[in-house]
């Protein structure tokens, strides 16, 4: 049977209606994607704020000081709470040496696999590892990050020098080496001296001391795990 003009006239507009309901559906799936895309790129911000503040040792006050931008807001920048203004990402991209694209580039972390502290460039050991500590000298020999848990501090102890009178109590877990002279270490009541060589692992959740007792100044490396 031949088709009418009408048929032909309402057989066309069922099909641009169908392909107009396709088109507004194909524009609707692929709209998530490019919202997710930019969503992936700003919550990517925080967590690399965060990873080159602690790559290069710096604590939230300290980059503070250093941006001009509150310890406060980088907080919640790098906990993914805020997303920063230009203005505040301009000025935190300074403070850490880095370009404005490297935080907002969708691209994976492009930089080493490793960590290569250089001795000459060694940052101040963490404030948190012995606030209280009295005739020590240390520096961080590894910084945890994003990527990397662990931490390190290498430290020399003058003869009397000590973790002060406070006893540190953290989560996590803690290794002693002492490389030379000799260290008194008090976890809990239960007191160890550690001679050149020796080493120590324990809880850092129970309360822990130390002291130089020797006659001479003592190097030690201290690795840090605190969940």
């Amino acid at each position: 049977m031949a088709t009418t003009p009408r048929r032909r006239a309402a057989s066309k507009a069922t099909s641009k209606a169908a392909d107009s309901t396709a088109a507004t559906t194909d524009a609707d799936a692929s709209e998530p994607t490019r919202v997710a895309g930019w969503e992936t790129i700003v919550g990517a911000i925080g967590p690399k704020v965060r990873e080159v503040r602690q790559l290069h040792g710096l604590s939230l006050q300290q980059l503070a000081a250093r941006s001009e931008v509150s310890a406060a807001a980088i907080h919640k920048v790098e906990r993914g709470d805020m997303v920063p203004t230009i203005t505040t990402l301009l000025k935190l991209a300074a403070a850490l040496g880095r370009p404005l694209g490297f935080f907002v580039d969708d691209a994976e972390w492009a930089g080493p696999v490793g960590v290569h502290l250089r001795a000459a460039d060694r940052p101040v050991a963490p404030a948190d590892w012995a606030p209280s500590a009295e005739g020590v000298d240390a520096g961080a020999i590894a910084v945890p990050n994003e990527r990397l848990r662990a931490g390190a501090v290498w430290a020399r102890i003058e003869p009397g020098g000590s973790s002060g009178d406070a006893r540190s109590v953290r989560s996590g877990e803690e290794l002693v080496l002492v490389v030379d002279g000799s260290l008194t270490v008090d976890i809990a009541g239960e007191v160890y001296r550690l001679e050149q060589g020796d080493s120590l692992q324990f809880p850092a959740d129970r309360p822990h001391s130390w002291r130089n007792t020797g006659r001479r100044a003592a190097n030690v490396a201290w690795w840090y795990l605190h969940g």
